[in-house]
């Protein structure tokens, strides 16, 4: 876990599925505005439980109780990011994790 500001670079990549779409640069923007606190997680079914604890993207939809849902008001003003699976994981903790530093 540590404290980073994110590089429009960084971001462009973690975003990457999204370059295509109109809410792309909104994404990139907001994610570089200020620093965010970055960690990698491990255990037992580790992105499933987090995707639970964060809900769902559209914070609207999002059930009370989780993070989303309870703190959110905008899907791309993300309050929190969470890997949808393990390979997506491994690639977005590759972006801002290299060497020894996880």
């Amino acid at each position: 876990m540590r404290l980073h500001h994110i590089t429009k670079r960084e971001a462009e990549a973690l975003y990457g599925e999204h370059k295509a779409k109109p809410f792309f640069q909104e994404l990139v923007d907001h994610i570089t505005s200020g620093p965010v606190v970055l960690m990698i997680l491990e255990g037992p079914d580790a992105v499933t439980t987090m995707r639970r604890l964060v809900g769902a993207t559209n914070p609207l939809t999002a059930e009370p109780g989780t993070i989303r849902g309870d703190l959110s008001v905008s899907i791309t003003a993300n309050l929190i990011h969470a890997s949808d699976s393990i390979e997506n994981a491994r690639k977005e903790s590759s972006i801002f994790f290299t060497g020894n530093g996880i």
